[in-house]
Order: C-alpha cells, then sequence, then structure tokens
C-alpha cells in the first residue's frame, strides 16, 4: 500500500477514494485517500490536481467548465 503525505499533512492512500471538507481556498482530509471524484463527471481527480470545488455544495469538480455547469444547472 502507497502511503504518503499531502499538504494538510495527513496521509493518502493510493487507490483509495478520499473524504474532503472544502473551505474557501484550501480542503481539509476527512479520509485518507488519494482522489475524490468529480460532482459532475463522475471522473477522479487526484488530491494533487484538485483546483475547482463548491464551499456551500461541499462538491469537487474535475475543471472550470465542470465547475461552470454544476452551478449553472442548479440554483
Amino acid at each position: 500500500m502507497d502511503v504518503r503525505g499531502d499538504r494538510t499533512g495527513q496521509s493518502r492512500v493510493a487507490g483509495q477514494e478520499a473524504r474532503l471538507r472544502y473551505a474557501h481556498g484550501d480542503f481539509v482530509i476527512m479520509t485518507g485517500g488519494a482522489f475524490v471524484r468529480c460532482a459532475v463527471t463522475g471522473r477522479p481527480i487526484p488530491l494533487e490536481a484538485l483546483r475547482y470545488w463548491s464551499v456551500e455544495r461541499q462538491e469537487a469538480y474535475f475543471g472550470p467548465d465542470e465547475a461552470a455547469q454544476s452551478l449553472a444547472g442548479r440554483s
């Protein structure tokens, strides 16, 4: 099992989905893992590549297109 540290100081486990709490400008890892899933597409997003999320909805997005799609489709 590959366990590495991340920017929050918690470990992440390769191949395991993480559970995060999204905050403004950062996130907190609640359950260690290597990725989260995009709320729009379901695609895995490696934690080191995660750049787009909604604090209000507590969901992650693969990129700016998915974020815009989610925000436009729900109010």
